[in-house]
């Protein structure tokens, strides 16, 4: 689509100013990117990332562009896989979920839209809709949520915004609060929460994932612990842009 040069131009400067209010109203905003070193205890296997991209309109709603990805590698195992999600800077509102997986050389592609006031959602390779949920959140779009949200030591939350509406509730278990290093050496109290996302991937049920978060605003995720077919991964925090302010 493409409008009169007058109005092109009229609308990327309010979407822009769009963009930089609701970027400053959240504690990420565009290039923030952490990296990890995935280790399978002491070996390490590959490499993760997490990062939010861009800012993109989709369907008329300006949206985040977030990615999580993961490059892994064992004795007869060999994985890698991004997700993508385009979810809204105003509403934080999951419209857009693509997954592109490639184990032991065998690829997989995902690539859902989903339409929060229709209530349904659509997977390219399937025909046919299936019911989603008010305010819809996708795998890679929970990670940022969860920076967003009041967490409290030993409180448990349950939330209906999973985009497929039959996996729902997400559950989400604040475990206890533990110091942890940041890159540059400094320590730093972590909310550590066991959260339940999804059928499969590192936060799914079998997984038993654990995430530590900084317990700032700024809401840092510094390590993530899970179980893959292969064994339990853990994700440690080793770079991160931009540097947090020092206190």
């Amino acid at each position: 689509m493409t409008p009169a040069a007058l109005l092109f131009l009229a609308g990327a400067a309010v979407s822009q100013h769009t963009a930089d209010s609701a970027a400053v109203a959240r504690p990420f905003h565009v290039g923030e990117r952490f990296q990890y070193a995935a280790k399978l205890g002491f070996l390490r296997l590959g490499t993760a990332w997490m990062s939010v991209n861009r800012i993109d309109t989709l369907r008329g709603n300006e949206s985040f562009v977030f990615e999580f990805g993961l490059e892994a590698s064992a004795p007869f195992y060999k994985s890698t896989s991004v997700m993508q999600s385009w979810t809204g800077t105003g509403d934080l509102i999951s419209r857009r979920f693509t997954q592109d997986i490639v184990e032991n050389g065998r690829p997989t592609k995902r690539h859902f839209d989903i339409y929060p006031d229709s209530l349904f959602y659509t997977q390219e390779e399937r025909p046919g809709t299936k019911p989603s949920v008010d305010e819809p959140l996708d795998d890679a779009a929970f990670f940022y949520f969860l920076r967003t949200i009041p967490l409290e030591v030993g409180k448990k939350y349950q939330y209906t915004r999973y985009f497929k509406q039959e996996l729902n509730p997400v559950l989400i278990k604040v475990v206890k609060r533990e110091k942890m290093k940041l890159p540059d050496g400094r320590e730093i109290n972590c909310l550590i929460l066991n959260p339940v996302v999804g059928s499969d991937g590192i936060f799914g049920p079998r997984a038993e994932a654990m995430l530590w978060l900084t317990d700032d605003a700024r809401r840092v995720p510094v390590q993530i612990r899970s179980k893959l077919p292969f064994g339990t991964v853990t994700l440690g925090l080793e770079e991160l842009t931009p540097e947090p302010p020092r206190p």
